[in-house]
């Protein structure tokens, strides 16, 4: 199940101070049921605030200093989330190490997020956001507002054969830890980025990829071709983008994925192995 159909089947008690009136008149009630109405209670007190953690190693920090507008939905690292919509217009804020998303529909701030994803890859370190049902980004005020956050390194788009969808990429410094939340009433999305309590020592990382390429429709077509085996566009040293599977330890599983997808009937675009240091980007 998905971080999204996880929030979808999340039951929200109603009549919240009917069901505390009740529990307090039935203390007499056997053990077993007072067990359950404790535990309804408490769900209910919490659903103002409701949230669920997903792969998230330090959540105190994560939510240190959150902000007092809006009820925080979930905190995660890779997942999904916010409601499905269109015509979405995306503008950001940001402070310090704090990045704010936010979304607004016929000039009234939305009460939720659009549909959106994130992922993580390495080598280099970055986050993959994808969003849904939006036809207006100022990406010129998001890239200048991510990369003013010390903690990255750069930041670009990745190019998708849908109008109503965007892709960033933030890439993060070396052994940088992050957060991502999300909120409602209003909805917007936070980044959090911080240092890594254990910070990893570079290695070799070994990909499948393509000869690098312009941004454009080329390599978006070529990535949504590998989608299903868990590609991702990067940015290489000269600026140019490369598709790219894999992230592995060693040339041998590398070599092995080479030979899985060149048998394919749809395999038309050159692909080679190639590695790297996991905190650098390709040649």
């Amino acid at each position: 199940m998905t971080g999204k159909e996880r929030y979808d089947n999340i039951e929200i008690p109603a009549r919240l101070s009917e069901v505390i009136q009740q529990a307090q008149q039935r203390g007499r009630m056997e053990k077993r049921r007072r067990s359950v109405l404790r535990r309804s209670t408490i769900t209910a007190a919490c659903a103002a605030a409701i949230m669920i953690t997903v792969n998230v190693p330090n959540v105190a920090m994560a939510l240190s200093d959150v902000p007092v507008i809006g009820s925080i939905v979930k905190v995660l690292q890779i997942g999904s989330g916010g409601q499905r919509t269109d015509g979405v217009s995306v503008t950001t804020t940001a402070e310090e190490n704090t990045l704010n998303i936010n979304f607004s529909l016929n000039g009234e701030q939305t009460s939720s997020a659009p549909a959106y994803t994130v992922d993580y890859k390495a080598a280099p370190d970055r986050l993959i956001f994808s969003f849904y049902g939006v036809r207006n980004l100022d990406y010129m005020k998001l890239q200048e507002d991510i990369k003013g956050l010390s903690n990255v390194k750069d930041v670009y788009n990745n190019v998708i054969l849908d109008d109503s969808a965007f892709r960033f990429v933030v890439e993060l410094k070396e052994n940088i830890d992050y957060s991502v939340s999300e909120y409602q009433q209003p909805g917007y999305i936070q980044l959090k980025l911080f240092g890594a309590k254990k910070p990893e020592q570079a290695h070799d990382v070994y990909y499948v990829r393509s000869q690098a390429m312009e941004q454009g429709e080329s390599i978006a077509v070529l990535d949504e071709q590998y989608a299903a085996d868990d590609s991702s566009v990067i940015k290489t040293k000269q600026g140019k983008f490369i598709v790219a599977m894999g992230g592995f330890k060693t040339r041998e599983e590398a070599e092995q994925l080479l030979q899985k997808l060149s048998a394919r009937e749809d395999y038309f675009e050159p692909m080679h192995i190639d590695h790297w240091m996991s905190n650098t980007s390709p040649e």
